[in-house]
């Protein structure tokens, strides 16, 4: 092979440090010294602008949205408008979902109390978390401009409520990497019988190298799809496979000059060394009883607690980027699988208690400290009752004008709440937090400058706030 032969890459790509390691990916020290060229080529040149609070991330997302009323932000004021129709201030202009014609105002079920030397108030449908509360940022002020489920989705993770933009978690791992080589930087878990309505596309990696995409693992049975060998395929055969392959792509990347060739060979290294390393971090039984108890995680089932069992053991083990989904919190109302007397209380019950102790297990091994961890939604929910087609069940519609979500850890300040909305919890009247404040803020934490991580894409650079979003200093311990 001829290395001294110049390679042409597109202009989009022509960085010259990438060149070099595409060049000499196949001389001295063979295809494992090619592997891991090519693993750090497909990283941010950037390093980290500032010396990071957090070295990674657990974002708990309950998919279809809490209602903020029912769980972190009390407005008894709408005890007194319980069944009266809503103000008309409320309405006009405004754009649901689902409400039609003039809605009642619906009240919270349940009560708050105040927690923790903080005093933050928290609905009883949260006990274990409540335990908590000084450990959390409750932002009361989160607002989008989405209020359908998929482009509210996308919004949030990739900051373009349409589909192409790579996910928080693909920045954050092109940005820095994971500290664990034998495994995926960025891992997602999903439970609740449903992926988000926004598809596998909130933790795609858009135009970034595809390496960065997360990888989807299960909580029972083979924790990825296809980790094992096939039937009568050695090890050291799969071995003498991949180094074939590396060799074919590495005469690829020397006749065309796509850096995406490098990352199909990161791909499949890291596919390989996964089949070792995956099977070990996923085996939640190898945890003690007590843990096992505080988790409420059963090894063998399929569950959010499991899920938060497995997210510990995996930041615990160097993954920089871990992503729970939860699906089951579109609380409309339109029968007891989406009302907030049946299935809300329900929802809380499967994760008020992991979440709390997911929180805690961090504390007590020192990884909560620089470990952020988010709970959200992806919008808000309504002060009035939805009644669609005259449902007599009680559920809130679609809101984007403001929700409340929670930190912890990680660089944030604990035992503080953050914004306020108005008497009907329907519009924020301090301090408002918008999903690219959000986002930025996140990057902060990390260690980045948001508007400085950038991608070259179609002829501009690409960020993951795009051409907004501000750091949110009250958000910062």
């Amino acid at each position: 092979m001829n290395t001294d032969t110049p390679i042409t890459m597109t202009p989009m790509h022509a960085v010259t440090r990438r060149q070099f390691l595409s060049r000499v990916g196949a001389g001295v020290g063979g295809m494992a010294l090619a592997s891991l060229l090519g693993e750090r080529s497909l990283l941010s040149d950037e390093m980290p602008h500032h010396a990071p609070r957090a070295k990674r991330v657990i974002y708990l997302h309950m998919a279809g949205s809490p209602p903020h009323h029912d769980l972190l932000d009390p407005k008894p004021e709408l005890a007194k408008w319980d069944g009266e129709k809503c103000p008309d201030h409320l309405l006009d202009p405004e754009q649901f979902a689902f409400i039609k014609g003039h809605p009642t105002v619906l009240p919270s079920p349940y009560a708050f109390k105040a927690h923790g030397e903080s005093g933050t108030e928290i609905s009883e449908l949260m006990p274990h978390l409540s335990k908590m509360a000084d450990k959390l940022c409750v932002v009361r002020s989160m607002h989008t401009d989405q209020f359908n489920h998929a482009p509210a989705q996308l919004f949030l993770y990739t900051g373009s409520p349409r589909l192409g933009r790579p996910s928080m978690g693909a920045w954050a791992t092109w940005g820095l990497g994971s500290e664990n080589r034998n495994l995926p930087g960025y891992v997602v878990l999903v439970s609740g019988g449903k992926v988000p309505s926004a598809g596998k596309s909130v933790w795609g990696s858009g135009f970034l190298p595809s390496v960065h995409q997360g990888v989807q693992c299960r909580s029972s049975g083979d924790p990825i799809l296809y980790v094992g060998d096939p039937d009568g395929l050695p090890r050291d055969l799969r071995r003498d496979s991949l180094d074939a392959l590396t060799r074919l792509n590495q005469l690829q990347c020397e006749q065309m000059g796509d850096p995406e060739t490098l990352a199909r060979v990161a791909q499949y290294e890291l596919a390989f060394r996964m089949q070792m390393s995956v099977p070990e971090a996923t085996e939640i039984a190898d945890e003690s009883a007590a843990t096992l108890e505080a988790y409420g995680a059963s090894p063998g089932g399929s569950s959010f607690a499991n899920n938060c069992l497995l997210a510990r053991r995996l930041v615990e083990r160097g993954v920089r980027f871990v992503q729970l989904f939860d699906w089951g919190w579109d609380t409309h109302g339109t029968g007891t699988h989406d009302d907030i007397m049946n299935q809300l209380p329900l929802k809380c019950r499967q994760t008020d208690r992991p979440i709390a102790a997911l929180l805690a297990d961090l504390e007590t091994r020192g990884l909560l400290e620089d470990t952020l961890v988010v709970w959200s939604g992806e919008f808000g929910r309504t002060a009035m009752n939805e009644k669609r087609n005259g449902s007599t069940y009680l559920g809130r519609d679609h809101h984007p004008h403001c929700f409340s979500i929670w930190m912890a850890g990680g660089g944030v300040k604990g035992g503080h709440v953050h914004g306020e909305t108005c008497d009907f919890g329907a519009q924020i009247v301090r301090d408002p937090v918008g999903i690219h404040d959000l986002q930025a803020t996140i990057m902060h934490l990390l260690g980045y400058d948001h508007e400085k991580l950038t991608y070259p894409f179609q002829g501009r650079d690409y960020r993951l706030t795009d051409v907004h979003g501000s750091v949110i200093p009250g958000l910062i311990g």
